[in-house]
């Protein structure tokens, strides 16, 4: 049987790469570590979470919740990783960032029908191929996809949160809880009042960048914006996005805060947490002092930094089928965020749904042809032509999948409804498709 060569072991390309071997489909994994990284990677573990650790919502009423639910009734290997590293964050389902790389680089690596090449990707080769080199992908790989499709590829700028050690946190100054008390307590709340929250606002909007060239504040992606550009945008636009103080009531005195910081376990150890919602492309300097105004990080020691860096992704809706392949060219299949999906769950979705129809394709067998009620299939119909206008990067969510055909109150109940249709279609498809028969 012809191998199929998947460049990148990011999170898509991992995910594929298992979805083809676990079939019998042989796999040529291509990936630069360790020798070479992009300037956001840091592991020589493969699928390396460069941003957060949070795979958000693990409940059925949320999109993403249903979403990985599906991924795991579909054997994935980045959620059975997840699982098996998680850590304490509430509602949302959060990992150990290294303990969940490395197991996936373990499976990948001891799977028999995975042979993986340790080198920078600079072509793409003949036969079946999936580029899942990533937003970050060198420039010479980059320069042969944008041969592939000219005019198409665009580009924004992503920015990563800063990490602090949880013992230099001062604990006097804040508080464990969940919003809304919901699950356990897990997150660090770091209160301010008002007058702390508008000295820190005025210092954050007005503080140093780093040099990123080509950057200005139109080219941020909203769903992963600076915390210094949110600022810019109006005094309270922070107190009504990562510093909302709803649903946090301050042990101390009963009441919600003006403003609060909340900060996430990054580590199954718990000595590690990140500041969530502050992803940011200030001076390493800048950071440090302007961070450092929030009474409970005044001593705080970073162990990272926040950074920016470019991402790029393609017109898909122009380029790509319902299977992520290239039109023009259906041997070649693109994963991953490049394709214009957003996010960690979303990316591996992508990934796990070429390797299932890669694998149908060089099999024999019936394509899975996920419909748009459910997740997955939503994501890949909504990515290759469910746009409306000029296309941006898209996170799932309730609003690309088929609405219900009846009429239920409330939106968590509707929500429910949705995630349990779409899992019973789900259930039919791995009875009906000999490809999803594992």
């Amino acid at each position: 049987m012809e191998t199929v060569t998947v460049l990148g072991a990011g999170l898509a390309g991992s995910e594929c790469a298992w979805q083809l071997a676990r079939r019998g489909v042989p796999v040529r994994l291509v990936e630069m570590k360790p020798g070479k990284k992009t300037p956001a990677h840091s592991s020589d573990y493969f699928a390396e979470l460069v941003c957060s650790n949070s795979l958000r919502s693990d409940e059925l009423t949320n999109a993403v919740g249903l979403l990985k639910a599906e991924m795991r009734v579909l054997g994935s290997l980045v959620l059975e990783s997840a699982d098996r590293n998680r850590v304490a964050a509430g509602g949302a389902l959060a990992v150990d960032r290294v303990g969940f790389s490395r197991y996936i680089t373990e499976k990948l690596e001891t799977c028999p029908n995975v042979e993986i090449v340790h080198a920078e990707a600079t072509e793409i080769p003949e036969g079946e191929c999936v580029v899942a080199t990533g937003p970050l992908s060198s420039d010479a790989i980059a320069e042969k996809i944008s041969a592939l499709c000219p005019e198409s590829a665009l580009h924004f700028y992503d920015a990563v949160a800063p990490i602090v050690t949880l013992a230099s946190v001062d604990m006097s100054s804040a508080f464990f809880a969940s919003r809304y008390d919901k699950g356990t307590a897990d997150y660090v709340n770091c209160p301010m009042d008002r007058d702390e929250y508008l000295a820190f606002v005025r210092e954050l909007a007005a503080a140093q960048e780093a040099a990123v060239h080509g950057f200005d504040d139109g080219g941020v992606f909203e769903g992963c914006m600076p915390v210094e550009v949110m600022a810019r945008r109006g005094v309270d636009t922070l107190r009504y996005g990562p510093l909302k103080p709803i649903g946090l009531r301050d042990p101390r005195t009963g009441r919600e805060n003006y403003a609060v910081v909340q900060l996430r376990r990054d580590n199954a150890d718990g000595t590690l947490y990140n500041l969530v919602g502050f992803q940011t492309h200030l001076t390493w300097g800048e950071q440090k002092r302007v961070f450092s105004m929030i009474p409970a990080l005044k001593n705080a020691e970073f162990v990272r930094y926040g950074v920016m860096h470019r991402n790029t992704y393609l017109d898909s809706p122009r380029l790509l089928d319902r299977y992520y392949r290239l039109k023009t060219e259906p041997r070649i299949s693109f994963a991953g965020q490049m394709t214009g999906v957003e996010g960690y769950v979303e990316s591996a979705a992508s990934g796990l749904l070429v390797g299932i129809e890669t694998a149908a394709r060089m099999l024999g067998l019936a394509a899975a042809d996920f419909p748009q009620e459910t997740a997955i299939g939503a994501l890949g119909l909504y990515v290759s032509g469910g746009s409306v206008g000029d296309f941006q990067p898209m996170n799932i969510n309730f609003g690309i999948i088929t609405p219900l055909d009846h009429r239920v109150r409330g939106k968590r109940n509707k929500n429910a409804e949705i995630s349990r249709r779409s899992l019973e279609i789900l259930d039919g498809l791995r009875e009906s498709r000999e490809v999803l028969k594992l």
